[in-house]
C-alpha cells in the first residue's frame, strides 16, 4: 500500500525572476516530498530580458520572450498566487500579499527583480516608461508602435541612459520604426563607459550609421508630455521616452530588518540573507556582498542550481551548503537593431550577424526550456487490475478538478429517479429547482449545497471560488445568502500546515460570504487524499423563489457571465493553457453576483446558474421545467478568452462527453465554439429568462455592475428544444 507522505514544510517563492523560474522547472522533475511550493507573481507571465531587445526591434513575437508561470508552477506542483507581495513579518514567517490573507513560509526565497523607475526625475512616473519591469515597458512599447503604425504618434523615441541596455534599446527602436525614426540617447556621462573599448567603438559606430544622436554629458532634469528637457535648457523632442538609467529596488524590502545594500538585499556565497537565513535572494535584487557584480541575468541563470540544492538543505535539514562563485566576466552579446550583435569580453572587438546567429540560438535554446517544460511519467499500474481499469486510465486524461469532477446529468438523473417525494408540507420540491425551497412564515427559505475538488492549489482562491459556486444556486433563487456551513477535506499536512491552510480558506469564506450578508456559522474538516472545500448554503426569499418552470414564449434570455471555464481548466490541467488565458478564467470565477441576481430577480420569470452540466444542460432543464424551446444566437453567446481555441486543439473537461448527451434534442453546426455549450462551468453565470420589454435595459444596468451581461437568444413555444444558430 502506498504511504502518502504528509506535507510538513511550506517553501513561498517571491517573484517570477530568472532564477526562479529555473529553479521550478528542476522542481518539477525532482520534488522534495513533503514540501508545499508556492509562487508569488503579479503576473500569470515573466519576461526574458535576454530577448527584449529583438522583440523591440520586431524579430520576436511577444510569446517568444514570455515565460508562462501558470504552467511553470503546474509542473513544479506549487500553488501560483497572483498578487504582488508587499512585506515580510520575519517573527511570524508570513509574506504579506494585499487583498488576502498573510502567506506562511517556512523557507523563503526573493527573485523580484528591479526597476528602472526614476521617481526624482520630474515628469518621469507621467509621461516615462522604465525598461523594467519588461512586461509593462514591452506593453507601453507594443501600444506606442500601433499608433505609429496608424500616424496617431510620431517616431520620436528618447532613451535615458546610454548604458548597454539603453544603446540596445535604441539601435532596436530605430529599427522597428524605420528610417525615418528620431531616436535620441541622453547620458548625463560618457556612454558605454562599463564595457571594453572595442565593444565600445563598433557599438558607437553602429549609433552613428542609424542616424542616432548621442547626447553625452547631458542631464534630464524633467519629462514632458512631448519631449525631455536637459539641464542647459534643451528640450529634446519624444512621443515615447524610456528610461533605462537607474536600478531600483522596490520600496517594501526596506521594511522586512533585511541587511541592505543601497536596498538591494545583501546575501552570503550561499545566497541567504545575512539576516536572516530562512530567508534566500537571487537575481537583480540580490547584492552579492562577498563578490559584488553588477545587474545581469547571466549571474541569475547560475545562481540556480545552487539555490535549488541549498533550499533543499534548508528544508530537509540535511546535507550541506553549496557555494555561489560568480565569474569575474563574461561575454556579452549586445543586439544592434538588426540580425546583427557586437561582442564584448577581454576587450574583444567582434561585430557582425553571426554573432546574432550565436546569441539568437542561445536564446532560443534557454527560452526551450520553458516552452517545451518535461512530461513527468506517471507510475507503472500494478501487474494485475480489476477489469476495466486500464479501459477508464486508458481515456487519457486526468479526472479533472472543479465543475468538471461532477456526475453526468443523464447518470445523476437516473439515480436520483427513485427518491421519494417530500412529505412535509413546509419541504417544497419543484421541477429543476437548484436548491430546496423550505416555507416559513409569509417567506420561504432555500437550502442547496456543494462542494468542489480542486483545481488550483491556492486554497484561498479555491475557497472563494467554491462559495461563489455554492452561493449562485441561491442567488439564482431570487433568494438573500443567510447562512453556510464549511466542508472542508485537507490533504495530510501537519498540524502546522493545518492550521495555515484552513486559516486562509475560513478567511476567504468569511470574506465572500460576509459581502453578501451571510453568516459562516460553522462546518466539518476531515483528512483525505486531496483538497476538497464544499458549502451548505441557506437562503431568504420574502414572498417567493424564482424557480427554473416560469420562461414563457417571447422571454428573452440572459446570461451573466462568459462560457469556457470547463475546457480552460482542463487544459490548464494538462499544462497546455496560457497563463493569461488562465488569469483570465480565474477572475471570472472569481466574480461574485449577488449584485446581478438582486437586479435580475424582480424581472425574471425563471432563472438558473450554470455549472457543470453546461450553458445547454442547464438551458434545457429550464424549458423542460417551463414546457417550452429555445432558441440561441451563438454569435452572442459571451466566451472566455483562449477557451474556443483551446477547445479547437482537442481540449475538454472529463465531463464534456456525457454533457453532449442534451445533443439528442438540439439543432446545431459542431465545432469549437459550439463546444462551449457543453463545457462545465464552476462558478459560471446567471442563466434568467425575462420578458421581452425592458430586457435592453436590465442588460445596460447589469454591465453597469461590472458583470459581464448579454442577450444569448429567446424561449419559443413548442416542446423542450434547442435550436443553436450560428
Amino acid at each position: 500500500m502506498q504511504v502518502q507522505i504528509p506535507l510538513t514544510r511550506d517553501l513561498v517563492m517571491i517573484g517570477g525572476g530568472h532564477t526562479h523560474a529555473l529553479v521550478l522547472r528542476m522542481w518539477g522533475m525532482a520534488p522534495i516530498p513533503g514540501v508545499r511550493l508556492t509562487l508569488i507573481s503579479p503576473d500569470p507571465t515573466a519576461a526574458y530580458s535576454g530577448m527584449l531587445p529583438g522583440h523591440v526591434a520586431g524579430h520576436y513575437d511577444r510569446a517568444d520572450l514570455q515565460i508562462d508561470l501558470v504552467q511553470l508552477a503546474r509542473h513544479a506542483g506549487a500553488r501560483l498566487i497572483l498578487g504582488r507581495a508587499t512585506g515580510i513579518d520575519r517573527a511570524a514567517r508570513r509574506i504579506r500579499v494585499p487583498g488576502r490573507p498573510d502567506i506562511a513560509y517556512d523557507i523563503a526565497s526573493i527573485d523580484i527583480g528591479i526597476s528602472s523607475e526614476m521617481p526624482g526625475l520630474p515628469g518621469f512616473a507621467e509621461h516615462a516608461v522604465p525598461a523594467k519591469p519588461l512586461d509593462a515597458f514591452a506593453d507601453a512599447w507594443a501600444a506606442f508602435v500601433a499608433r505609429v503604425d496608424d500616424r496617431r504618434a510620431e517616431a520620436a523615441v528618447t532613451v535615458i541612459g546610454a548604458g548597454v541596455a539603453g544603446v540596445e534599446l535604441a539601435l532596436a527602436a530605430r529599427h522597428r520604426l524605420g528610417p525615418g525614426a528620431e531616436v535620441t540617447l541622453i547620458e548625463r556621462g560618457s556612454a558605454l563607459s562599463l564595457i571594453g573599448g572595442g565593444a565600445r567603438k563598433a557599438l558607437l559606430g553602429h549609433l552613428a550609421r542609424q542616424g542616432i544622436s548621442l547626447l553625452e554629458q547631458a542631464e534630464a532634469v524633467a519629462v514632458e508630455p512631448d519631449a525631455v528637457r536637459l539641464i542647459d535648457g534643451r528640450r529634446v523632442r519624444s512621443a515615447f521616452t524610456l528610461g533605462t538609467a537607474a536600478t531600483r529596488p522596490q520600496d517594501w524590502l526596506e521594511g522586512t530588518g533585511l541587511g541592505l545594500t543601497e536596498g538591494f538585499v545583501t546575501v552570503g556565497p550561499t545566497l541567504q540573507t545575512e539576516s536572516d537565513p530562512a530567508i534566500f535572494a537571487v537575481g537583480d535584487i540580490a547584492h552579492m556582498g562577498f563578490a559584488p557584480r553588477p545587474k545581469a541575468g547571466v549571474y541569475a541563470v547560475r545562481q540556480a542550481p545552487v539555490l535549488l540544492h541549498n533550499l533543499g538543505v534548508a528544508l530537509t535539514g540535511t546535507g550541506t551548503m553549496h557555494r555561489y562563485r560568480p565569474q569575474r566576466d563574461y561575454l556579452k552579446l549586445i543586439s544592434t537593431g538588426g540580425r546583427g550583435a557586437v561582442a564584448d569580453k577581454w576587450g574583444l572587438p567582434l561585430d557582425g550577424e553571426w554573432l546574432w546567429r550565436w546569441k539568437d540560438r542561445i536564446d532560443r535554446k534557454f527560452m526551450a526550456m520553458f516552452h517545451d517544460l518535461p512530461r513527468m511519467a506517471p507510475p507503472p499500474l500494478p501487474a494485475r487490475v480489476a477489469a476495466g481499469v486500464r479501459d477508464e486510465l486508458g481515456k487519457g486524461k486526468p479526472l479533472c478538478g472543479g465543475c468538471g469532477a461532477k456526475v453526468g446529468q443523464a447518470d445523476l438523473r437516473a439515480a436520483l429517479a427513485g427518491l421519494p417525494q417530500p412529505v412535509r408540507p413546509d419541504v417544497v420540491s419543484g421541477p429543476g429547482d437548484d436548491a430546496a425551497i423550505l416555507t416559513h412564515g409569509k417567506g420561504v427559505q432555500v437550502l442547496t449545497t456543494d462542494h468542489v475538488r480542486a483545481f488550483a492549489e491556492d486554497p484561498w482562491l479555491l475557497t472563494r471560488i467554491t462559495a461563489i459556486h455554492a452561493l449562485g444556486d441561491v442567488w439564482s433563487m431570487g433568494a438573500r445568502p443567510q447562512a453556510a456551513l464549511a466542508q472542508v477535506i485537507l490533504p495530510r499536512m501537519s498540524p502546522a500546515l493545518q492550521e495555515r491552510t484552513l486559516r486562509e480558506i475560513m478567511a476567504a469564506a468569511a470574506e465572500t460570504f460576509g459581502a453578501e450578508g451571510a453568516d459562516v456559522v460553522g462546518g466539518h474538516t476531515s483528512l483525505g487524499a486531496e483538497l476538497t472545500v464544499g458549502f451548505t448554503v441557506t437562503g431568504l426569499a420574502a414572498q417567493r423563489a424564482v424557480t427554473q418552470a416560469g420562461a414563457k414564449a417571447g422571454d428573452w434570455l440572459i446570461l451573466t457571465k462568459p462560457l469556457g471555464t470547463g475546457v480552460i481548466l482542463a487544459a490548464e490541467m494538462a499544462g497546455a493553457a496560457p497563463g493569461a488565458v488562465v488569469a483570465g478564467a480565474l477572475r471570472s470565477m472569481a466574480r461574485p453576483q449577488g449584485a446581478a441576481a438582486r437586479l435580475i430577480a424582480a424581472r425574471a420569470h425563471a432563472m438558473t446558474d450554470v455549472t457543470g452540466f453546461g450553458l445547454a444542460g442547464h438551458l434545457m432543464a429550464m424549458l423542460d421545467a417551463s414546457g417550452t424551446a429555445a432558441r440561441l444566437s451563438l454569435a452572442h453567446v459571451p466566451v472566455l478568452r483562449g477557451a474556443a481555441a483551446l477547445a479547437a486543439e482537442g481540449h475538454g473537461s472529463t465531463l464534456l462527453p456525457a454533457n453532449r448527451a442534451v445533443m439528442a434534442r438540439m439543432f446545431l453546426s459542431e465545432g469549437p465554439r459550439a463546444d462551449l455549450l457543453f463545457d462545465p462551468q464552476t462558478a459560471g453565470g446567471l442563466l434568467a429568462a425575462v420578458p421581452p420589454d425592458g430586457a435592453l435595459d436590465l442588460v445596460h444596468r447589469l454591465r453597469a455592475t461590472g458583470t459581464a451581461a448579454a442577450i444569448i437568444g429567446e424561449v419559443t413555444e413548442g416542446p423542450p428544444f434547442l435550436t443553436v444558430e450560428d
